[in-house]
């Protein structure tokens, strides 16, 4: 018998990160700052776990080791993505990720292409997303020991509600003020170019990776990213709109006023994301799930059609 999921996160205390997690969002995790909070992942960094049913106590990954037919074909056989909520009080590093075959041969970890999309923002609050020009190695090298890299980079006003695709090898930073969402490849592997001279809780400065991170960023000039118009589709009971689909996921945000439903099948799994409101999943023959704001629910592939009530707005994620 299949079995809806409630997970239990676990966190980072990154010192760029603030409380919200905790304060808005009821994040039970003894740490502070709470920077990020891993919601769905099978990442030996950060595993998640179950909270009911017959597995809980049991981390998803150790479930789907059982039960490989709960990750869905489409997949072949590896849990593909890694699901969190994060929340920038200060500045994160300006960074980059790599792409799967350079990861896989230097790190033994998948790349990492992510989406943003973006639940709250203080008025002025804004991203790093690329280069205004190109750039060089040299370029770049010189602009860091000046202190001077920002003028290089493309910075983005964000606001409530708008949605980035980061794919790998793209410079970016996410800036203070902002709490978003962000679906990834299951990675770990992160670049740091720059990390504004600070240091950690013992006096430290961060480690920086330049020398690998010239190796996988894009230094062309950043795309336009200004937010296009995403099609709402209403239905009675819930409206829902595509925000991202890439050959490592498929995003869609769901608005629930009364009900929604959906099928469930063997190609993939879902997980879906309560940023914002209540409700209770569920599917024929085994009972309710309920959840609330900061809360994720896993549905193993297979599980047939499934229904939310409630009035939530929730991220719902496959492969």
């Amino acid at each position: 018998m299949m079995e809806i999921m409630k997970l239990i996160p676990s966190g980072k205390d990154y010192l760029w990160g603030g409380t919200r997690l905790k304060d808005e969002y009821g994040k039970k995790i003894d740490m502070t700052p709470l920077a990020e909070s891993w919601e769905c992942s099978v990442h030996p960094d950060g595993p998640c776990y179950v909270a009911n049913g017959r597995y809980k106590g049991k981390t998803l990954k150790e479930v789907l080791d059982e039960h490989p037919e709960y990750i869905g074909t489409k997949a072949n056989g590896e849990f593909p993505i890694l699901a969190k909520f994060i929340d920038a009080k200060k500045d994160l590093s300006v960074q980059v990720h790599p792409d799967d075959e350079y990861a896989r041969e230097k790190e033994k970890d998948n790349g990492k292409t992510e989406m943003w999309y973006i639940i709250d923002a203080d008025e002025g609050a804004s991203l790093i997303y690329g280069f205004k020009h190109k750039v060089t190695k040299e370029i770049l090298e010189g602009a860091i020991e000046k202190g001077e890299l920002d003028k290089h980079l493309q910075k983005v006003e964000v606001h409530k509600g708008d949605l980035f695709f980061v794919p790998a090898g793209t410079v970016h930073g996410i800036g203070k003020g902002i709490l978003l969402t962000e679906v990834q490849e299951s990675s770990n592997v992160t670049y740091r170019v720059y990390d504004y001279d600070r240091v950690d809780k013992n006096g430290k400065k961060r480690e920086l990776h330049f020398d690998k991170a010239v190796q996988v960023m894009d230094m062309g000039v950043a795309p336009d990213i200004k937010q296009k118009k995403r099609l709402v589709k209403y239905y009675p009971g819930c409206s829902r709109e595509l925000l991202c689909r890439c050959k490592y996921f498929e995003t869609e945000r769901i608005q629930v006023t009364k009900g929604c439903s959906f099928s469930v099948m063997e190609n993939s799994f879902q997980v879906l994301m309560c940023m914002d409101g209540y409700g209770q999943v569920e599917v024929d023959g085994d009972k309710p799930v309920r959840f609330s704001k900061g809360e994720t629910v896993f549905l193993p592939a297979g599980i047939g059609r499934c229904l939310i009530i409630g009035d939530a707005s929730v991220l719902k994620i496959r492969c």
